[in-house]
């Protein structure tokens, strides 16, 4: 991995908040790297209000959106919750119908099918609409391009509101309103929301004109909290805010369908990484290997039992997913190897029984063992699809775009895409994109890289700072877990290989006037010879607690070592 020092803050900079804050030089250091530089900003860090959440009526549209759903509960109306079949729509589509439906009756969901109708607004969930005599339709975390399905919709009698944070296109739809902070005329003051976050800033909105408050709000969050750590948006400014609530909620006073998921798992306090690694992919994995109305239907139960019930077939379908997951990997990289392409720029696989579903995972996957930009294919009807990744710093929605004359159509962001293309076009395609990125691809981008926070030694490492460092969660993009250097430390002599195949790395280390202290190295079995026999080396790591028979300690994660 390359090793990249974080800039050090000017040390008059950090004397000054040093003193300010009553913290230590460290403590400080890390502060201002997160743009903290005084007691206000400080305060708001480390204590998130929910008073200091922006007014939503700030969100161009808003009023229109807030006066058109009062406008249909007045007329009772029926309004159809539509929404996208990943973690970000599901929970979002269960926080409007569990706010609506608290106070008007005639309130359902749709989640499109990811097979038949695809991401986002489809006709099919209009004629849906039309034929059960839906007359508004609310569409959470898509929608901002749906400029032809909206005009259908408007051709058949059907309002739209579209709550969205994708970036826009030229137009917007011919909505009833458009939520999205990142329209340009926008002014919202905070653009980073994902979409069950302005799901949530539109029932704040409704909230508001029935003369509740915030507080009464407080039960959402563990959906909006979901949401904001699975859809990997900055945990920053009003998202952490958010998020820190949420966590709260899920903690201790959790929606029937979480503490469900919770009590199969038996965590006792979830963060906001067994958020995204153990809540979010059971969500996740209903959309991919059945359909997202499954989630909906756990998120939204107040019965314990049948959410129960719910929970299982979830965890069924999760342990599918884990499944196939697994085994197309282990495929895809065989196929790599049986044609000799470790050494290109790119990975590009394909197996027309590969479930579509999990191609996504899987090209994350090898992206995790080749780092580069990678696309998994699969057959889709009479054409193939795929899903592309990228690493950190090369944009591969634009390399596709140098190869738009054989793709049929593309879509996505810089570090993720889908496409679709014909069968005949696969290998014109395929030296293409090896083309453009091997011409285009900085070369240094082809090998990981781990930013540090700042070189320490051991000695600094207390139970004080663990305890002040875990006061800067919840962690995020935006707000990572601090990471840290330590040069020409040494292990005690008792290291050794745990796991299966000795894949981790077990050890106690030292260093020049410091206690010994505990660390563990996930995948990095391969790294024993280099800690054996006394031999002094430098580490990077994270700080973390071990519970162990009741007793926790501190311990380093180590994330590389040389």
């Amino acid at each position: 991995m390359r090793w990249t020092i974080k800039p050090k803050p000017e040390r008059s900079e950090v004397d000054r908040l040093s003193k300010e804050l009553k913290v230590d030089g460290l403590v400080a250091h890390l502060l201002l790297q997160r743009g903290i530089n005084n007691y206000g900003d400080a305060k708001k860090f480390f204590r998130p209000e929910l008073s200091d959440l922006h007014d939503p009526f700030l969100m161009k549209d808003m009023g229109a959106a807030v006066e058109r759903i009062e406008k249909a509960i007045t007329n009772n109306e029926n309004i159809l919750v539509y929404g996208d079949y990943d973690v970000d729509g599901t929970t979002a589509v269960a926080l409007m119908y569990t706010f609506l439906s608290n106070c008007h009756e005639n309130v359902a969901t749709y989640i499109p099918d990811r097979y038949v109708e695809g991401y986002g607004v489809s006709f099919q969930g209009v004629d849906f609409a039309d034929d059960n005599g839906f007359s508004l339709i609310i569409a959470l975390d898509c929608g901002v391009k749906a400029i032809e399905q909206v005009n259908y919709a408007k051709s058949k009698g059907i309002d739209f509101i579209i709550c969205d944070h994708h970036r826009p296109g030229d137009r917007l739809p011919q909505a009833a309103a458009v939520l999205d902070p990142k329209r340009e005329d926008c002014e919202y003051p905070y653009k980073e929301l994902c979409g069950c976050g302005v799901g949530f800033k539109l029932i704040q909105a409704l909230a508001h004109k029935k003369a509740k408050t915030i507080d009464d709000l407080t039960p959402y969050l563990d959906l909006v909290a979901t949401a904001i750590g699975a859809d990997i948006v900055p945990i920053t400014g009003e998202n952490r805010i958010l998020a820190f609530y949420g966590l709260q909620v899920i903690n201790s006073n959790p929606r029937i369908g979480f503490r469900a998921i919770i009590d199969q798992i038996k965590k006792r306090t979830l963060t906001i990484t067994d958020v995204v690694f153990i809540i979010a992919p059971r969500i996740n994995a209903a959309g991919r290997i059945k359909h997202g109305q499954h989630a909906v239907n756990l998120l939204t139960e107040t019965d314990y039992d049948q959410a129960k019930k719910f929970a299982e077939e979830i965890e069924q379908f999760n342990t599918d997913r884990r499944g196939l997951d697994q085994e197309i990997t282990e495929e895809a990289l065989q196929q790599i190897k049986d044609n000799k392409e470790e050494k290109r720029f790119t990975s590009v696989v394909y197996n027309e029984q590969w479930h579509k579903g999990v191609i996504g995972i899987v090209a994350s996957r090898l992206t995790e063992t080749y780092y580069r930009p990678t696309l998994v294919f699969t057959k889709s009807g009479d054409k193939l699809a795929a899903s592309a990744r990228s690493v950190k710093g090369f944009d591969v929605y634009e390399a596709l775009e140098g190869c738009a004359d054989c793709i049929e159509q593309f879509g996505g962001h810089k570090y993720a895409a889908g496409l679709t293309l014909l069968e005949e076009q696969f290998e014109t395609f395929k030296q293409r994109f090896e083309k453009v990125v091997s011409e285009t691809i900085d070369p240094l981008l082809l090998t990981p890289e781990i930013n540090i926070d700042a070189q320490i030694e051991l000695r600094q490492i207390t139970p004080k700072l663990m305890r002040i460092i875990r006061q800067f969660a919840p962690f995020g993009p935006g707000n990572m877990t601090p990471v840290f250097l330590a040069r020409g430390v040494q292990d005690t002599g008792y290291a050794k290989g745990v796991g299966e195949d000795g894949k981790h790395l077990k050890l106690t280390l030292t260093q020049k006037g410091s206690k010994p202290i505990g660390a563990i190295g996930f995948n990095l079995g391969d790294k024993l010879e280099v800690v054996k026999n006394k031999n002094s080396f430098d580490i990077v790591f994270s700080l973390d607690e071990n519970e162990w028979n009741g007793q926790v300690s501190l311990q380093l994660k180590l994330r590389d070592i040389r």
